[in-house]
Parts: C-alpha cells; structure tokens; sequence
C-alpha cells in the first residue's frame, strides 16, 4: 500500500501568548487544524490531486487524524515586528504531471509581497521541471504572463498569513499550510 494524496485545501492562522509552544498551538487553532497529527512533508502537488475548500477538507479528516501537509511558519516576541508564512502552489495545466508546493516565511514583508514570493518559488520550480525558459532577473509579474503564455502552467496561487508582533511582547505565531486529503491505494506494479 502507498499513500497518495487525491485533495488538498489551504489554510492560514495566526496565534497570540506569553508562551511561543502556546502561541503556535493558537495559530493552528486559528488555521483549524490544532485537532490533528501533522507530518510536514516536501513540496510536490502530486498529479491528479484536486484543490477544494477548507469547509469540505474539513469535513473529510477526524479528530486526532494524522495528517500530511506543506507549512510554513513564523513567530517574533518582538513588538510590532511584521512576520509572515506563506504557502505558494503551481498546478501544471496537464493533471498528469505533478506540480508544486513552496514555503516561504519572512519579516518585514507585507502579505501580499510574501504572497506573491511564494507563489513565484512555486511556480518557478514547476517551470524548470517542465521545460520552460525563464529569465531569473525579471520580476514576477512578467514571468507569469510567459508562464500563462505558454499553456503549460494553469494555476498559480498562495495562501499567506501575516500578523505585527504583540505590543506588550507577547509571542506572535503565524501559519499558512496545504492540508493533504490521503487515500490508501494498493501499490503499482513495477
């Protein structure tokens, strides 16, 4: 038997408390998945899987469940300090082929630029694999249109998380994740 993921849904949190542990479990709290054994795992989105909701993912998994998921992190005790995670995904437009995941995690970076980092790890790592020329200088913009161009990668998207850090000093935890939806399925012949 193998495992493989067929669903996958995103999720972001972020956590608050004297206690950095504390503070981490109130960002997984936030991000909904606090009742569940997480596993991080390496970055392939694995053919065939489909994006859904968090509201159906969660539907789909039991309390105490161990789970497989990408997820990056973050936390600062320091006041007002500016923090982010963010999870990047790159889905290649033939369902066949595998795409990406990528975890990017940063101070001093807005959402939307920690966003759109992610995204262009991911989507970057897919266009190598697939073959494409891209010019690593130019900025992310311009390279997703000759991505979108070129018909090979479909979807390109994040799921960030950022939060200031408390102003009394407490711990500060933010989260974003890709939760994997698994099935056992009997191994493949060689």
């Amino acid at each position: 038997m193998f495992i493989m993921p067929k669903q996958v849904f995103l999720t972001k949190g972020v956590g608050k408390h004297m206690e950095k542990l504390s503070s981490f479990e109130l960002a997984l709290r936030n991000a909904g998945i606090a009742r569940f054994n997480i596993v991080s795992v390496s970055s392939i989105f694995p053919p065939e899987c489909k994006l859904i909701t968090r509201a159906q993912g969660m539907k789909k998994l039991q309390d105490g469940q161990i789970i497989f998921c990408v997820m990056s992190r973050n936390s600062t005790n320091e006041p007002n300090r500016l923090i982010s995670a963010s999870v990047g995904l790159a889905i290649p437009k033939e369902k066949k082929y595998y795409g990406f995941l990528s975890e990017h995690s940063a101070y001093g970076q807005t959402e939307k630029k920690a966003g759109d980092y992610s995204e262009d790890l991911a989507a970057s790592m897919l266009a190598t694999t697939l073959g494409l020329d891209f010019d690593v200088d130019k900025n992310y913009d311009m390279r997703k249109e000759i991505w979108k161009i070129s018909g090979k990668i479909v979807r390109t998207m994040s799921s960030t998380q950022s939060a200031e850090g408390d102003k009394n000093g407490l711990w500060t935890t933010v989260i974003a994740a890709a939760i994997f939806i698994t099935q056992a399925e009997p191994k493949k012949p060689a």
